[in-house]
């Protein structure tokens, strides 16, 4: 790998239902990390998977298979000269599903090999945390920081001293709280992807009209961090059970505000009793807009910086993957092994 401090990345992401690469120009120290994107393609597999009310293993090894060869001759023709420029290769290599992760891998390693650049292993999940460091305004983060990582997948609250040091404050002991969104979305008849769809449908309560179903908000006086969604996933199920003709949106809107009231207050609490100077938010479920505008609102009345992703970097993509592969090179951490790793976390 070529010791010069700018370097061009070209990453490659598939642990789910998205095909992604992207390239990107990294520069900058651990400090103030710096990155601009010279390309960055996503091909979604929704429409393959929605009739199945979620991402079918091997549906999405065959679209990765499909698309990523099409995604990179598509970059090839953006960024001229693109093999002769980049100076690495990397690629998600956990966690997600093991067949689409070795279908990324795979392509990862034959690129590599081909063009005689070195490969790298990224972490997906250190992806999302560093989704913020992608937008182009200046990310002024201040430390001790606490990490939201929220996702279909994960749940985790960290304490950040920097960002290549963390200590995991708490997790979910059984549903991730996008896993409690898309069964919920289920239990009410709404399509895949489930949290979007819960958001829209809360969002169609007439104005003025709070949610108004008192769902519990698991282990929110418990003296730890971790999460739990799937006692609440169950409550709506038998309330709308016993309640068939409740209106669904005031359900939707329920549980939606139960979930993020669990979030929030424990992602203060922690702001609070590690004297946090930032809160970063980051994973798909950061895509809700309730939920963003939460925990901004109750960061800003703490004085706490606030940062998220912008909308296009929250969900699954390959420059964050660039951007995690970079902060990872640049702490001198030991290279992650090139072989699939579902349970691969923070």
């Amino acid at each position: 790998m070529p010791d010069k401090k700018t370097k061009i990345i070209l990453s490659i992401e598939t642990s789910c239902d998205e095909t992604a690469i992207a390239v990107l120009k990294c520069s900058g120290n651990i400090k103030k990390p710096i990155f601009k994107i010279i390309a960055n393609e996503v091909s979604s597999q929704i429409k393959i998977h929605r009739p199945f009310g979620g991402v079918v293993p091997n549906l999405a090894k065959r679209e990765h298979i499909k698309n990523l060869p099409k995604i990179y001759q598509k970059i090839k023709k953006e960024v001229v000269g693109l093999e002769r420029k980049i100076d690495l290769v990397s690629v998600t290599v956990g966690p997600g599903l093991e067949p689409a992760l070795w279908t990324g891998i795979t392509f990862a390693q034959d690129l590599a090999q081909k063009i005689k650049k070195p490969l790298i292993g990224a972490n997906h999940m250190e992806g999302h945390l560093f989704g913020f460091l992608l937008s182009e305004q200046e990310n002024k983060l201040d430390f001790p920081a606490i990490g939201l990582v929220v996702s279909g997948g994960h749940t985790v609250l960290l304490k950040m001293t920097s960002l290549t040091k963390w200590e995991k404050l708490g997790e979910t002991v059984d549903d991730a709280v996008g896993e409690a969104f898309d069964k919920v979305a289920r239990i009410l008849d709404l399509p895949y992807p489930g949290g979007p769809e819960i958001e829209r449908l809360a969002l169609s309560l007439p104005k003025g009209e709070k949610p108004s179903i008192n769902f519990p908000r698991p282990m929110l006086n418990q003296h730890n961090y971790d999460f739990s969604f799937s006692g609440l996933k169950t409550s709506v199920l038998y309330y709308l059970r016993d309640n068939p003709k409740t209106n669904k949106a005031n359900i939707a809107a329920s549980f939606q505000q139960a979930a993020i009231d669990v979030l929030t207050k424990k992602a203060m609490k922690a702001a609070e009793e590690f004297s946090a100077k930032s809160i970063i938010l980051c994973g798909g479920v950061a895509c809700n807009k309730t939920l963003r505008e939460t925990i901004r609102k109750e960061s800003e009345k703490r004085g706490l910086s606030f940062f998220a992703p912008e909308m296009k970097f929250n969900t699954d993509n390959a420059a964050m993957i660039g951007a995690a592969t970079y902060i990872h090179i640049l702490a001198k951490k030991k290279s992650l092994k090139i072989e699939a790793d579902s349970t691969l976390n923070l």
